[in-house]
């Protein structure tokens, strides 16, 4: 029997299992497939954040572990070494395989073991004993028993198995007296379509049908919920380096029709780059969608949260095979402006990041699935200020930000995206500790940094890599304390975890 049993090796993970150890207590992680460290080893190397100095812990150790890497002349292989962020103690740019290197190193350091490629089994798999979670199974049949557990996926499988209420979609506005939250055309501002966009296969003939991608049943009541997810993609490592670069490809299952939209998008007028590309390292890119027409995979993950792992890697490939075949017809297709083409081609994945994959990256970028509800809800209102959430266990800094949800046709019979949300303007806030452990009466052995109970549009701010690996450092902290003082989660001595997370350098107050 392990002490702690972490299901999940994303970021939050490996910082849980870290802090278990180093709180002496026996800890395995369990990672449902082959790729450890989830988005900041997959390709989302421009630290999301808002406010540095909101990041300690583990985490900040993390950053610092990358500055001190690219400190080294010996590790800038394809450029000259970049200058120090000023006044920085950490770096917050950096490879997917220099942060894989560095998480591997801290995970040696604390001595913890990782068990990949072993699934939950969802179906029968979670023994309880009352609210307590007695051992996990693995479809493969390897039993795990636990005093405490974690969830740290991102989808929050172990959370849901274990009967953990939760939502999936957006809340209605008026479910926690949010502004921002459900649907909201008027709010897609951004990440939009040129006007006059036909939807239709044949242009302006809705009797020849929609193109691929469009919400017939889109979009519903201003404010009102629904189950939509905001849209996934792979957050790419390119690369402009002759030697280190890979070509794009065109993908077996290219269908022409599925990027129609794209041609019309700039036919009407789009002179836009469709891709942000955030620098890195060595001549490498973190990129990531932008525009009306780009990496997003709009409205084509709503299922994902709930779906077995055969059907999530069936979602996984046609991701992947619409983010190549997007990526090769902007390289190649002669509907494409000569301007972008010729730019696009310059670019291609990188030889030596995602080798296993041909450059791609292994993890998608699963922006958001499950949330859990529990005692204390996290909503925008906590993240404006007008609601300070109490025993907090980390800060959030970021925009409440959620990528577009569906493509629906307006009453102009033009395409429109939907679901975009960017609102800023407010510092960094508490997280609540009540927000990252289920009700009392459902599970009081299971925290869940990652997957926790935040509305739809407060989970937008709190979803940040950084601040994912400081919930999980918490969510161990709670579980290794609660096994000492021989109780519940709900239980524990909430000053005795914050003295503890203070000692540890977490940040739990703003102070301007």
């Amino acid at each position: 029997m392990k002490d702690v049993v972490i299901y999940g090796g994303t970021a939050a993970g490996i910082a849980a299992g870290i802090q278990a150890a180093r709180m002496n207590k026996s800890v395995v992680i369990v990672e449902p497939g082959m790729h450890i460290g989830g988005l900041t080893t997959g390709g989302l190397g421009a630290t999301d954040i808002g406010n540095k100095a909101a990041i300690g812990g583990i985490a900040r150790e993390f950053y610092r572990r990358i500055k001190k890497h690219y400190e080294d002349p010996a590790n800038w292989k394809w450029q000259e070494p970049g200058e120090d962020e000023a006044g920085e103690d950490a770096m917050w740019t950096f490879e997917p395989s220099t942060a894989l290197k560095i998480l591997k190193d801290m995970l040696d350091d604390a001595g913890v073991t990782v068990v990949r490629g072993e699934h939950l089994d969802r179906q029968t798999g979670v023994k309880m004993d009352g609210t307590r979670i007695l051992s996990i199974t693995m479809e493969s049949g390897i039993t795990i028993h636990g005093r405490m557990f974690i969830d740290a996926t991102y989808e929050g499988d172990l959370m849901a198995a274990a009967g953990v209420s939760f939502h999936v979609g957006r809340e209605a506005g008026a479910v926690y007296g949010e502004s921002l939250n459900g649907v909201r055309t008027a709010q897609a501002k951004f990440h939009q379509f040129k006007r006059g966009v036909s939807p239709y296969v044949i242009r302006g003939d809705p009797g020849s049908g929609l193109l691929p991608g469009i919400d017939a049943f889109g979009p519903g009541a201003e404010g009102s919920g629904d189950k939509r997810v905001q849209a996934y993609c792979f957050r790419m490592c390119l690369t402009d380096h002759p030697v280190n670069r890979i070509a794009f490809h065109k993908p077996e299952n290219y269908d022409e029709r599925n990027y129609e939209l794209l041609f019309r998008n700039f036919e009407a007028g789009e002179t836009g780059f469709p891709w942000i590309n955030s620098p890195m390292p060595n001549r490498k890119t973190d990129t990531n969608n932008r525009f009306g027409f780009s990496t997003d995979f709009i409205g084509q993950n709503y299922d994902y949260p709930k779906a077995t792992h055969e059907e999530r890697a069936g979602i996984f490939r046609k991701h992947l095979e619409y983010q190549q075949g997007l990526m090769w017809t902007l390289a190649n297709h002669d509907r494409i402006p000569k301007q972008i083409s010729s730019e696009v081609r310059r670019w291609g994945a990188c030889r030596d990041e995602f080798a296993e994959n041909g450059g791609w990256p292994g993890q998608l970028y699963v922006r958001e699935a499950r949330r859990m509800v529990s005692d204390r809800v996290m909503t925008q209102r906590h993240c404006q200020g007008e609601v300070i959430a109490e025993n907090p266990v980390g800060l959030a800094a970021y925009t409440m930000d959620s990528h577009h949800v569906q493509r629906y046709v307006d009453t102009e019979g033009c395409v429109c995206n939907e679901g975009d949300v960017e609102v800023g303007g407010f510092p960094p806030y508490p997280v609540a500790y009540r927000s990252i452990v289920p009700r009392e009466s459902e599970c009081t052995n299971l925290a869940v940094p990652v997957c926790l109970a935040a509305s739809h549009i407060a989970y937008g701010s709190i979803r940040m890599e950084p601040v994912f690996m400081v919930l999980g450092q918490s969510a161990a902290t709670a579980v290794c304390q609660a096994i000492d003082q021989e109780t519940s989660l709900q239980s524990i001595d909430c000053r005795c975890l914050r003295n503890k997370l203070l000692a540890d350098g977490q940040k739990l107050e703003w102070q301007a």
